[in-house]
């Protein structure tokens, strides 16, 4: 059961790729002035660090607890195709590698939790929320203990239900910025880059 949410997953994100792939490449007529390939290496590196964002720096402990657990869910992820695998080939999970990978996913799992929790009781969050944005880090952050439980305990009944119900909104919900989040900083370090203005010239 989880193994097709992951291929139905798999599917709908190809045909969303597609289509960004296709918008995403306009027609440009002007004559560039830059480089591209430097913009979109600052694209994906120092145009992410807090400073060079619009509030993030005034946000540090949010800012570093969502990329522990942003983190967390690329563990949980490959940690599912690892689990996948040992059942074909019945290799065990080294104790020391589950015992680590435990102790970590449920460090993520606490921050995607404090995460939620602030959206929930800080107004001016609440104000800018939708269901969405409540389903979708509810469920990852279940999906990240799952994994964390499967590694410590072996059930895996409600390891792969958890794990069939976040393949399946993967692609639907928010969490599909998995997807828009690599397009849109490609298409903006090209876009910013062919007119020279990333990098910027004091960086």
């Amino acid at each position: 059961m989880a193994l097709a949410a992951l291929i139905l997953c798999k599917v709908l994100f190809i045909v969303r790729l597609w289509s960004l792939v296709r918008k995403g490449a306009p027609k440009d007529f002007s004559k560039g002035s830059g480089s591209v390939c430097k913009g979109v290496v600052y694209s994906y590196t120092k145009a992410m660090m807090p400073h060079n964002k619009e509030s993030a720096y005034l946000h540090l402990p949010t800012f570093i607890a969502g990329l522990v657990f942003h983190a967390g869910i690329f563990v949980s992820i490959l940690a599912f195709i690892w689990f996948i695998l040992t059942e074909i080939v019945d290799f065990p999970t080294p104790e020391f590698v589950a015992g680590i990978c435990c102790g970590f996913l449920l460090v993520t799992a606490c921050c995607g939790a404090a995460i939620l929790l602030k959206r929930v009781f800080k107004k001016e969050l609440r104000a800018l929320s939708c269901a969405d944005d409540y389903i979708s880090n509810g469920i990852t952050t279940l999906f990240q203990m799952a994994t964390a439980g499967y590694l410590f305990c072996h059930q895996p009944l409600p390891y792969y239900v958890v794990a069939s119900l976040f393949f399946l909104w993967l692609p639907i919900g928010k969490t599909r910025h998995v997807l828009y989040f690599f397009a849109a900083r490609f298409h903006l370090g090209f876009f910013y880059g062919r007119r020279g203005s990333w990098p910027p010239c004091n960086v």
